[in-house]
């Protein structure tokens, strides 16, 4: 059997994902049928600058190269929590960058997110409009698929043949359900469209064509059912700031991300900035210092070595300023009572 560490949080694209390991019995898919994993260009938000300087810029730490590999070869969702600032939504992206799995599915979860809203969004009015506006004499009226889109979710579990990267943005956020709704789909890596589902009864072949995220390149389902081939590697991300039930927790693979340290710092300035020169090396040293009494986020530091080093400032000035752009996150921890 191959070896089972693929990604490797060097950076650099490769084609490791086709010598994955076979999934364990149990995380067997047979969804079909397969279709080929879009490029990069074909969606035009997957190509945008802070995306792609995400992907390339990104510092795992080993802990999480190793975890990213359990979680490809177990076909199990990474659920990735930490402080603010510490590169968790990155990571999706570094990952879908270095194995070439195509642009990253992003699902922004909010507090009035649903399943629903993750697998498809159907929108009945605009098809009734389009039924009046049929006189009889021009072209039928719009078809269920042609007022149906799928989700990020829904799009991630089409039976592609090699994984698709789906970014579940703070789950921690959504109403309490939401992680129970969950369950079923990560679990059985299929569902149902039941507008489709109606539909197929009146087709002859029982097909659709139905936009998916990201794209304007229809997709065929057919009978109203979409079961994946290969497994998503779905990073669903947390700030700790709720517990989730234990059926959700036992289906994921958990990585804690922490507060990096002087290495690590030294190392992502170095990635996104190139190497750290004295003054740097000091604003390094005031950010560990300062956040060893308040949360700080590590994007904090580099707006202040980027800024401080083209702001052309007297010392002192660059110090104020830096001091300014590293408030804690905390209102508490910063002094301020709002």
């Amino acid at each position: 059997m191959p070896h089972w560490s693929v990604y490797t949080g060097t950076n650099e694209p490769h084609d490791g994902i086709a010598e994955l390991p076979p999934p364990p019995p149990w995380r067997a898919f047979d969804g079909g049928p397969a279709l080929p994993p879009p490029g990069e260009t074909d969606d035009e938000a997957a190509v945008s600058p802070d995306r792609v300087h995400r992907a390339r810029t990104y510092v795992p730490t080993p802990e999480s190269v190793q975890l990213v590999n359990a979680a490809l070869c177990l076909r199990r969702p990474l659920l990735v929590t930490g402080p603010p600032g510490t590169g968790k939504s990155s990571l999706a992206y570094a990952v879908a960058r270095e194995l070439c799995l195509g642009p990253v599915l992003r699902w922004n979860i909010t507090s009035r997110s649903t399943l629903a809203d993750g697998l498809y969004q159907y929108d009945p009015l605009s098809r009734l409009y389009a039924a009046r506006r049929d006189d009889g004499h021009g072209p039928a009226a719009d078809g269920v698929e042609d007022h149906l889109r799928l989700g990020s979710l829904g799009t991630a579990l089409l039976p592609y043949d090699r994984p698709r990267a789906l970014l579940v943005d703070e789950i921690d956020k959504s109403d309490l359900d939401l992680p129970n709704d969950l369950l079923n789909i990560l679990e059985e890596g299929q569902y149902e469209i039941p507008e489709l589902v109606r539909a197929a009864r009146h087709s002859p072949d029982g097909t659709a064509h139905v936009l998916a995220d990201g794209t304007d390149t229809p997709v065929t389902i057919s009978r109203g059912r979409v079961r994946c081939r290969a497994f998503p590697f779905v990073v669903l991300t947390s700030n700790g700031e709720r517990e989730f039930p234990p059926a959700f927790l036992r289906r994921c693979v958990r990585l804690r991300l922490r507060r990096p340290d002087r290495d690590q710092l030294t190392d992502i300035v170095r990635a996104h900035l190139g190497e750290p020169d004295t003054r740097a090396e000091a604003l390094i040293t005031e950010f560990l210092t300062r956040a060893g009494t308040g949360a700080l986020a590590t994007d904090q530091l580099l707006n202040a070595i980027y800024l401080t080093g083209i702001a052309g400032l007297e010392a002192d000035s660059r110090e104020k300023l830096a001091e300014q752009l590293m408030p804690y996150l905390s209102a508490a921890a910063d002094g301020d009572g709002f």
